[in-house]
């Protein structure tokens, strides 16, 4: 499992997706998101837009898996 730093108090999933590397494309996620692959702490997410927070974990399945954690200070 990866880990990525945000330093602001969220960042929406489609933004982390390819952030982390886990799309290509910001326009992937919808595709990815429709076909019930995508999964934000266990639980399958449907937003492009939903707000990711330090601490929670997302998966492509298929593709891998990141923790969002706030970056050190």
């Amino acid at each position: 499992m990866e880990t990525v730093y945000i330093h602001t108090e969220f960042i929406k999933l489609q933004q982390l997706l390819k952030l982390a590397g886990l799309i290509e494309q910001g326009s992937d996620a919808k595709l990815f998101l429709a076909d019930g692959l995508v999964y934000v702490n266990g639980v399958m997410a449907t937003e492009r837009g939903k707000k990711i927070h330090p601490g929670d974990v997302v998966e492509v399945k298929g593709s891998g898996c990141v923790t969002v954690l706030a970056e050190p200070h």
